[in-house]
């Protein structure tokens, strides 16, 4: 129903207002008895043979929801109702910020992918805490945090150490978003000296609280063998819990769009299933060059059941969806744990 009736009315319209309104749509139907239950019914897979253990946490299925979809935790509770074994919310900043001037969202339709340059628009920390104190607890949530656009260099890292401290009691793990191509000073959030320097604060920060929390990184799926190298020994020197792999690319190689459409739409991050290759190489290089010494969350183009498994014989460990979700729709997530059963009988 999704595909052959929901998407293409969806589609008629401005993709930023189109994704407030489904917001809007499913708190309205999770408001009726009996919504939840349905979508848990026709969505939810479950099976002990999909849990997995990973930094000290259970997931009852390696299929997640990539951060950007509900950056200020407002849909969580109604979204895992639809089969999620995780979910990601932010990316999160100290302050609310308005984020970069619209239009920063367009589809590529024939490429099935997104370009955004939304820039971190989010109502900030503590709103989302506030949204968070409303977690019935039915999914493991992911906070993905990171700077204010107008933060000086000399301030990053307090900022995602704010984030940090004051979401730490709220999320079961945390994303430091340092590759997003849409912020400015990207290039010193790339810096592996820089990089050492903002975990160790995080993970000193991290030994504070009774129960320390897993700390991964997000990294870009642009970056080359050499970079890639320095991101297994960051990974190993810092004794970080993870890696996901990857964030949105700011390559335009091999797309459908024409030059004149994309020369129209601008700068931006490309993700769907245009970088589904690029992000997979990411992933298989990780893996084999680290000895998989470190888990991998695999993100970037999975469109399909097929998809997600590429991901994961390539070295993933856990996979996640978001811009698959919104051509796929809530499908996709039942079709990759039945998939991944499947592959285990």
């Amino acid at each position: 129903m999704y595909k052959s009736l929901l998407r293409p009315i969806f589609f008629l319209f401005d993709p930023e207002k189109i994704h407030h309104f489904t917001f809007s749509l499913i708190k309205f139907f999770s408001k009726i008895p009996g919504f939840k239950a349905s979508m848990r019914a026709i969505y939810d897979v479950e099976d002990k043979r999909l849990e997995r253990k990973l930094f000290g946490l259970t997931f009852k299925n390696p299929v997640g929801l990539a951060a950007g979809f509900d950056k200020n935790a407002l849909l969580y509770n109604e979204l895992a109702s639809f089969g999620f074994g995780f979910i990601e919310i932010g990316t999160v900043t100290p302050k609310a910020q308005q984020g970069n001037p619209k239009k920063r969202l367009f589809r590529l339709k024939d490429d099935q992918g997104i370009i955004n340059r939304m820039g971190f628009n989010n109502e900030g920390v503590q709103a989302a805490i506030e949204q968070l104190k409303k977690n019935k607890g039915n999914i493991i949530i992911g906070g993905n945090i990171g700077k204010n656009t107008e933060t000086p260099q000399e301030g990053y890292t307090d900022d995602y150490l704010t984030c940090f401290n004051a979401l730490h009691p709220f999320v079961d793990y945390f994303v430091l978003n340092v590759s997003c191509p849409n912020v400015n000073s990207h290039a010193k959030l790339n810096d592996k000296d820089y990089l050492q320097e903002l975990i160790s604060a995080v993970q000193k920060a991290n030994k504070k609280f009774d129960k320390q929390k897993p700390i991964l990184l997000k990294i870009a799926p642009d970056l080359n063998d050499g970079q890639l190298d320095e991101i297994v020994d960051l990974v190993k020197t810092t004794k970080l819990d993870g890696v996901i792999a990857s964030n949105t690319s700011v390559f335009r190689d091999g797309l459908k769009a024409s030059k004149e459409q994309l020369d129209a739409i601008g700068k931006g991050g490309l993700s769907g299933q245009p970088i589904k290759a690029r992000s997979t190489r990411v992933i298989k290089y990780l893996s084999e060059k680290s000895g998989k010494a470190f888990p991998i969350i695999g993100v970037g183009g999975i469109h399909s059941a097929e998809d997600a498994l590429e991901k994961l014989e390539a070295g993933a460990d856990l996979v996640q969806i978001y811009t698959g979700f919104i051509y796929e729709g809530p499908k996709l997530i039942k079709a990759i744990n039945k998939a991944i059963l499947n592959k285990t009988n």
